[in-house]
């Protein structure tokens, strides 16, 4: 928002300045006045957008690290570009419901989660599962067919697959295998997706990890020999 107000006033300047100072009536300055507001604005949103992505590695660089807390804390000093920067509060709000979500407080992550946009599927997925756990199958399912109509998503194999899982748990195998057509049929190269598919079809259990080791992030499963659920070594997080 204050990115968007410095730029208007850059803008309006320009072409007051152009119309009182030189003999150029209004038509003639409102175009350079529009043309200075827009470059303001991309070189704010820009040096905005650089300061956030700083932040943001940071927090990961400490929740890699398993500093939890620290992690948090530093994402949560990102909440402050807010009135700057369009979408850094729902950016940042993933960020933090991850964190928390691998810290174990689920509960705490939950606020943060519901405040994650639909393109920001992996807290998409946790927020999903928080509806689970409560018993609101309804409430799940909205998450999961909201967050694949985001763009982009419907390419995330481990996104139908965590979708097809909760429905298989729940005794729903036709509309779990159903799901995963759906997927299939939209990624029709996706041997994962293929693989998933076709144990479901053969009366098979979906051992999703075998698949996408980033599926022990959501903590519904156990990863082999016991690891931690959280950020699977060598590998960075996702986040949107």
């Amino acid at each position: 928002m204050y990115n968007l107000l410095l730029s208007l006033a850059a803008g309006l300047l320009v072409a007051l300045a152009i119309r009182f100072g030189t003999s150029v009536g209004w038509i003639g300055s409102i175009v350079p006045g529009v043309l200075a507001a827009a470059i303001s604005y991309v070189a704010l949103n820009l040096r905005g957008q650089k300061r956030l992505s700083a932040i943001v590695e940071a927090a990961v660089a400490e929740a890699q690290a398993r500093r939890f807390d620290r992690a948090i804390q530093v994402a949560k000093g990102a909440l402050a570009m807010k009135p700057w920067l369009f979408g850094s509060e729902a950016a940042v709000s993933a960020l933090i419901g991850q964190f928390l979500w691998w810290k174990g407080d689920q509960e705490a992550a939950l606020p943060y989660l519901e405040h994650a946009t639909k393109a920001q599927w992996p807290a998409r997925v946790m927020l999903a599962i928080s509806r689970w756990k409560r018993r609101d199958m309804a409430g799940m399912e909205k998450v999961f067919e909201e967050t694949l109509k985001a763009r982009g998503n419907r390419k995330q194999g481990l996104l139908w697959c965590a979708y097809a899982w909760f429905l298989e748990k729940e005794s729903r195998h036709d509309d779990a295998v159903r799901v995963l057509g759906r997927g299939a049929s939209a990624n029709p190269t996706d041997d994962k997706l293929k693989s998933a598919l076709q144990s479901l079809q053969n009366g098979k259990r979906l051992k999703i990890g075998k698949l996408y080791m980033e599926w022990y992030n959501f903590g519904v499963e156990s990863p082999p020999q016991m690891m931690p659920p959280g950020f699977r070594p060598g590998r960075r997080a996702t986040y949107r």
